[in-house]
């Protein structure tokens, strides 16, 4: 198996395998992939996580697998997260392989239903629910409204996300060539670390047919990516100093942005100087360099009009007075010969 999935990128090589389930290479069209459960009845497989989580820490958690279930009569496909004790009694006898007689208020279950079940309230024989301790699930989707068979021996894909900050699990499933939907097809909110505290808790998927059951159930790929972040717990007194350090850190921090504002706003004023200045300088130029053009003008055109004056002047103006003088001694002269006369 540790060569099987070394060189097989659809799955991570940490995991395990229990009851019947085995690596198929393929000679059908199918690949080589993990049959969980045989052709026949009174089979039960498990594909589990080898290394355990614990919800102590902040841990969010996204699975991605591919599945198909053959269309013979059985219970689907179990995405399941169970204690170290209930993986330990697989297969039991009950549903999904789990063993009735442990502890059912301490897993999680998301259940790929192919069979109705009137026990346990399920609403049709293809369903997707979510169970908390119980086969009668607390929130479920019935797949026939997505246009989608889950035994019908198609591949399918689905996505099982937690999130720790909004404590939210959300199941989403489609064809296996298409994308991942932004929608889940069912969600509900829960506490996983109400549920375990730090107990360790494993991940995988599991299938079983009973003395009724022939269903085939193969896995192509199986893919988990976590997301944690350690609590650390303290004492009182490391709470209190450390308090007291981050008091101080913040003062701190507020002191920097009190002088980086302040730096700011002295920056802002010389600027606005600067500019007040610039403007004055600029508005004295240009009124000096207008009044300058407006006497250029003037005394151009004053000279230029004088030119204009003196031009029309006669060159000899005592020529004129005499002229003058002439005409009038003329003037006297007949008077004096009128008289005469």
């Amino acid at each position: 198996m540790e060569n099987f999935l070394s060189n097989n990128p659809n799955f991570d090589p940490d995991i395990d395998l229990f009851g019947d389930a085995k690596i198929l290479a393929d000679h059908s069209g199918n690949g080589t992939h993990i049959k969980l459960t045989d052709k026949s009845s009174l089979t039960a497989g498990l594909l589990l996580r080898r290394q355990p989580i614990t919800f102590s820490n902040l841990t969010s958690f996204s699975v991605e697998f591919t599945f198909s279930i053959s269309g013979d009569v059985g219970d689907g496909l179990l995405f399941i997260l169970i204690p170290h004790d209930l993986a330990a009694a697989f297969p039991g006898n009950g549903s999904y392989g789990l063993d009735p007689s442990s502890p059912m208020n301490s897993y999680l279950g998301v259940e790929f239903d192919t069979s109705k079940d009137d026990n346990v309230n399920d609403v049709n024989a293809n369903h997707v629910g979510i169970d908390v301790g119980s086969l009668v699930s607390v929130a479920v989707a019935n797949v026939s409204a997505s246009n989608l068979v889950l035994n019908n021996g198609e591949k399918l894909k689905s996505w099982v996300d937690y999130d720790v900050g909004s404590q939210l699990l959300e199941v989403r499933l489609s064809k296996l060539n298409e994308p991942k939907s932004e929608n889940p097809i069912v969600s509900h909110n829960l506490d996983l670390f109400k549920i375990w505290g730090d107990q360790s808790v494993f991940m995988g998927l599991s299938s079983s047919n009973d003395a009724n059951s022939v269903q085939v159930v193969r896995v192509y790929s199986w893919k988990v990516i976590l997301k944690n972040v350690t609590v650390t717990v303290s004492n009182s007194s490391n709470d209190a100093n450390s308090n007291k350090d981050e008091q101080q850190q913040q003062q701190q921090q507020q002191e920097e942005v009190i002088k980086v504002d302040a730096a700011e706003e002295a920056a802002k004023k010389k600027d606005r100087s600067l500019t007040l200045l610039a403007g004055v300088i600029f508005g004295t130029v240009c009124v000096v360099l207008v009044t300058f053009v407006i006497l250029f003008m003037w005394v151009i055109f004053f000279h230029k009009h004088e030119e204009e004056s003196l031009a029309k002047l006669p060159e000899n103006p005592s020529d004129v007075r005499y002229e003058r003088i002439d005409v009038a001694v003329d003037k006297n002269a007949e008077d004096h010969d009128e008289q005469q006369h």
